[in-house]
């Protein structure tokens, strides 16, 4: 019986075929997996036979999607911890090292030729290969990821795996990732803008917790189709019952002082005062820091839990939230139709001396070293992550305005040229608007690919 992925399911009640897809599913895809450190460990096969026989060997420490929800399960009866996870993707060139024939191999364009392509890179105005870390100037076959609760427990699982890998495999790079959290303990980003809200949400029972234990989904809809995000594994055994997903990695360099002194420039342009300077940030980010939608209020305060529940639909003059604000560009709910929207599943990088939400100068913050290890699942490259990144963030009319005023980069991660005034800067409410200079662009792309995560299925074929 085929399996129906049009709708979202219950993991527990619903149908035997459908469910019967997470226990050979990696972690982590249809519901992410919390974890405060992470280690990325990025791969080159110098020997096919011997990269099988890893693959096969560390397959059992792959955390299915069925063990971990079972473990999430269980900490909420219990507090009991769960097991680390583990995760791997494929690049195309590693199916091609693996032997994997090419009609069986994932069959995306994108992940084709890969995020190092000259047509990738063109297509996203992504920076020259050239500058990018070094890791990610050579061919990767693979990605190991490995989290936990400590950073121990990460050091004990890569050890682990470690000791599996012939000397034919090559440890390319390393990225570690360190949660950040704010003062209401939120997960936050190195701006100190609270992430990681508006995730699509495959399962019914994440759904009615959603709606149960948030702000409600009666204006934004968190259900999507797992067919959003799961793609039927062309080189498992049996293709029609195991699935994979394509993943999108991206190091995200954040120079924290340029995004701040932009933060401080938009509140002289706009003449904000005390307290109130604060809104220049959210008029970048669509967001206060502690998550408070500009949509909703002109100051920060909403909080436990963050406001999720708001679309754009009561300020289609952009009198609010400014149409070139980074969620209203990434996500315009209501402003266009049903987002292409990807399951994300990010983790910051890199140390701080510096409270991200202290009172902190300009001057004290860093210019580099911090950033976002950007993670999404997706089920179409180029019609999910590609599209958002060019279609919308990197789109100086997008999205359209009453007025046709170009809304200009996203100010968070849009590439190009920033030669567009941000002239649709509202006076919050009332029906004028000011002229400021774009943003700097505070974000730089240090590399990256786009991986396939197969099925365990196909790992234990191999």
């Amino acid at each position: 019986m085929p399996v129906d992925l049009s709708a979202p399911f219950s993991w527990k009640q619903g149908p035997p075929e459908t469910v019967a897809i997470l226990d050979e599913l990696q972690a982590n895809i249809v519901k992410a997996h919390v974890r405060d450190h992470l280690s990325m460990l990025f791969l080159c096969f110098w020997d096919t036979a011997e990269a099988k026989t890893f693959l096969t060997a560390i397959t059992p420490l792959i955390k299915s999607a069925k063990t971990h929800l079972t473990e999430v399960d269980s900490f909420k009866a219990t507090k009991s911890g769960g097991s680390p996870y583990v995760g791997l993707g494929l690049t195309a060139h590693g199916y091609e090292k693996l032997g994997v024939p090419e009609q069986n191999r994932p069959a995306d364009h994108s992940f084709g030729v890969g995020m190092k392509s000259p047509e990738t890179r063109s297509k996203l105005s992504d920076p020259p290969r050239s500058t990018w870390d070094g890791a990610y100037q050579s061919t990767i076959d693979a990605v190991i990821l490995i989290g936990d609760a400590s950073d121990a427990a990460v050091s004990a699982r890569r050890t682990q795996i470690e000791l599996l890998m012939p000397d034919s495999i090559t440890i390319l790079g390393e990225e570690t990732g360190v949660a950040q959290i704010n003062a209401n303990g939120d997960g936050i980003e190195h701006f100190g803008y609270v992430d990681g809200r508006s995730q699509p949400l495959f399962l019914t029972e994440d759904i009615e917790n959603e709606e149960d234990t948030t702000d409600g989904i009666t204006e934004w809809d968190p259900a999507f189709a797992p067919d959003r995000v799961l793609v039927a594994d062309p080189a498992a055994p049996d293709p029609a019952a195991h699935f994979g997903s394509y993943f999108v990695f991206r190091k995200l360099e954040q120079n924290v002082r340029r995004f701040k002194q932009a933060e401080e420039d938009l509140a002289d342009a706009l003449g904000l005062t005390g307290d109130d300077r604060e809104r220049s940030g959210a008029m970048l980010v669509g967001r206060f820091e502690d998550g408070t939608p500009l949509t909703n209020q002109r100051s920060d305060g909403a909080h436990e839990p963050v406001e999720n529940n708001f679309n754009y639909d009561s300020d289609t003059d952009g009198l609010k939230c400014p149409f070139h604000a980074h969620i209203r560009k990434t996500n315009p709910r209501g402003d266009v139709f049903r987002p292409p929207i990807m399951a994300r599943r990010g983790q910051t990088y890199g140390e701080r001396t510096d409270d991200p939400n202290g009172d902190v100068p300009v001057s004290g913050r860093p210019t580099g070293g911090v950033g976002l290890l950007f993670m999404a699942f997706n089920a179409d490259i180029a019609g999910q992550f590609e599209f958002t990144q060019q279609s919308w963030a990197n789109n100086r009319d997008f999205p359209p305005t009453p007025n046709d005023i170009r809304p200009g980069l996203d100010p968070v991660i849009g590439q190009g040229i920033r030669d567009v005034d941000q002239t649709n800067t509202p006076v919050w409410g009332e029906d004028t608007f000011k002229s400021s200079a774009p943003a700097a662009q505070a974000v730089t792309l240090k590399g990256g690919e786009y991986f396939f995560m197969p099925s365990l299925a196909f790992l234990r074929s191999l």
